[in-house]
């Protein structure tokens, strides 16, 4: 869950109950694979919060017959979509699946978030941290194929944000071991374990954490 001043977004929701979420204006999906993508909460949720569906190809052809007319927005490597004053730009992805996409969002009050979805490193990342300065970069861990605290911290490496969130893991273990290498490598860049149940206020001059 994402929330920026005036707007709420969930990505990828998964295992979690359509009745927790309330006032979302959109969800971001980026690739079909089970524990990105489940079609009957998206269709739960959409019902219960009239909020807008951005989805990769992939997704949105199974989305299509269960998501509202004007409601479900297709989004590819390339692409921006505004909510209000909240971009959310589609970039390039480095996973396997069919048409996967990772997500820049700024916020109204310029913070620039990062979500890299499931992808490993890539090239272009380097050229894309110096375009966006990023502030908040979410690193996957673990689960995905090839994914791992190292190659988290390559996507780290390579973008160079304020804060790295390390994430997509079932062991704390891979989250503690990419931040020891941050620490070690690349100390300019904090590091951000979230814990569930606790909301965590990002601005540009810090961070802050607030119990829920």
């Amino acid at each position: 869950m994402l929330k920026t001043p005036t707007k709420t977004l969930a990505i990828d929701p998964v295992d979690v109950k359509a009745k927790s979420f309330q006032n979302l204006d959109a969800v971001l999906i980026t690739h079909e694979h089970y524990d990105h993508l489940d079609p009957r909460l998206i269709t739960e949720i959409q019902k219960e919060t009239n909020c807008a569906v951005i989805a990769d190809s992939t997704s949105i052809k199974r989305l299509q017959t269960v998501i509202p007319n004007g409601k479900l927005q297709e989004i590819k490597p390339g692409d921006e979509i505004k909510l209000g004053d909240v971009s959310i730009k589609g970039e390039k992805c480095n996973h396997a699946a069919l048409a996967p996409v990772t997500y820049i969002i700024t916020s109204e009050d310029g913070v620039k978030i990062f979500h890299s979805a499931d992808s490993l490193p890539f090239p272009e990342l380097v050229a894309i941290g110096l375009r966006e300065k990023f502030d908040v970069v979410f690193c996957a861990v673990g689960i995905a194929a090839g994914s791992s605290p190292e190659s988290g911290f390559e996507i780290a490496w390579l973008t160079k944000p304020q804060l790295a969130v390390p994430y997509h893991t079932a062991l704390a273990a891979s989250q503690s071991e990419f931040a020891q290498i941050l620490k070690k490598e690349l100390p300019r860049t904090a590091c951000l374990i979230p814990k569930q149940n606790r909301i965590y206020q990002v601005s540009k001059k810090e961070v802050k954490k607030d119990e829920d």
